[in-house]
């Protein structure tokens, strides 16, 4: 067969000489001979569509050690591998996208040129959280103010005591007055906080390496929610009769959907739907997804343990929530379903509707 040398290689293979020889090195894209006299790199024509894939997957930004592992692959399973990455891709590309619209909404409602809202606006809201019908102890804790919207749901021998901790961190912000110019960073030294009062909680127990808590707040500032969110706990609006799910649950499961490797359907009821890669604990990942909801009058926001989510239909999450006129009634009404579906773990619940304040 005849050989190539690394400049006809390059050429046919969209690849400069440097990068060939950088591949090489890395065992990559070894050339099939070197000649012992010149050193010169040659490779076969059977070579080129590894090349060919190498160049593009640098393109999708794919890093040389995955590459490595790409191209070790059968087709399919190379095939699968590339949809997990993209998947990643998309997923940071959305979390930055969530970052760079809260800063402009964060410097924009700093703006004193933005003009004020025609009507104040404020929350009535209730919370209830239930033990169920099957775990001997509530982990969950539920909590609604004026200001401050909180869910926790804890795990671990100390889960309890955790998911309170983390809420008891935030409920400062129900009297500290925040400045417009400085709500970001308020954001992140509360959830700072509920790391250390969540670790503070987990080394008074025997076992602290299995206790956390997940952790989804909203922060009412007037006319904009703040949300922070950490774990499979969720955050629904319904407005204008719609309802939707403004939070991405932080599971493996969720990110095996993301990658295409589950349906929504098998996810269901996969055996490791409740697993986090997300949380408030020991060793764990608790980075927060982190934007500004604008409210509307006649909104609706349901913050929800997954002991409501994985128990009861979205349909029938939604026929309450627009049923029932009063926050109290509605939490009270989702309990119970959850209770009608034998709710297997506890289960917390806290309504608020945006509506105008009385002059």
């Amino acid at each position: 067969m005849e050989l190539l040398t690394i400049g006809v290689f390059a050429k046919a293979s969209r690849l400069s000489p440097k990068a060939l020889r950088l591949y090489d090195a890395l065992g990559l894209l070894t050339p099939a001979r070197v000649d012992p006299v010149t050193g010169y790199r040659l490779y076969t024509p059977d070579q080129l569509d590894q090349a060919r894939l190498v160049a593009w997957l640098r393109r999708l930004g794919m890093p040389l050690a995955r590459i490595r592992q790409v191209c070790a692959l059968d087709a399919g399973p190379a095939g699968q591998e590339i949809r997990a990455f993209w998947a990643q891709v998309e997923a940071d590309t959305a979390a930055r996208r969530d970052l760079a619209m809260f800063l402009i909404d964060h410097l924009s409602w700093k703006d004193p040129a933005m003009p004020p809202t025609d009507q104040p606006l404020g929350l009535r809201y209730a919370a209830l959280s239930d033990t169920g019908l099957v775990r001997e102890s509530n982990q969950d804790t539920a909590y609604a103010g004026s200001r401050l919207l909180a869910v926790a749901d804890g795990c671990g021998s100390q889960g309890g005591p955790a998911s309170a901790a983390a809420i008891d961190a935030l409920k400062h912000l129900e009297t500290d007055s925040v400045q417009a110019g400085n709500l970001l960073n308020v954001l992140e030294d509360v959830i700072e906080q509920a790391k250390q009062a969540v670790h503070d909680i987990a080394e008074s127990g025997s076992s602290h390496e299995d206790t956390g808590t997940t952790l989804t707040a909203m922060l009412w500032t007037g006319s904009q929610l703040a949300l922070v969110h950490i774990g499979d706990s969720r955050v629904y609006l319904l407005r204008d009769g719609e309802l939707f799910q403004i939070t991405h649950d932080h599971t493996m499961v969720q990110s095996m959907v993301d990658e295409g490797r589950l349906s929504p359907e098998e996810a269901a009821s996969h055996p490791q739907r409740s697993l986090l890669v997300r949380a408030l604990g020991h060793g764990a990942d608790a980075t927060p997804d982190m934007r500004l909801h604008h409210a509307q009058r006649e909104d609706r926001y349901l913050l929800c343990s997954d002991g409501l989510s994985t128990v009861v239909p979205t349909q029938e999450i939604h026929r309450v929530l627009f049923e029932f006129s009063e926050p109290e009634q509605a939490v009270r009404e989702l309990i119970a379903l959850a209770n009608g579906f034998g709710s297997p773990d506890n289960v917390s619940c806290v309504v608020a509707d945006v509506l105008e304040l009385q002059p």
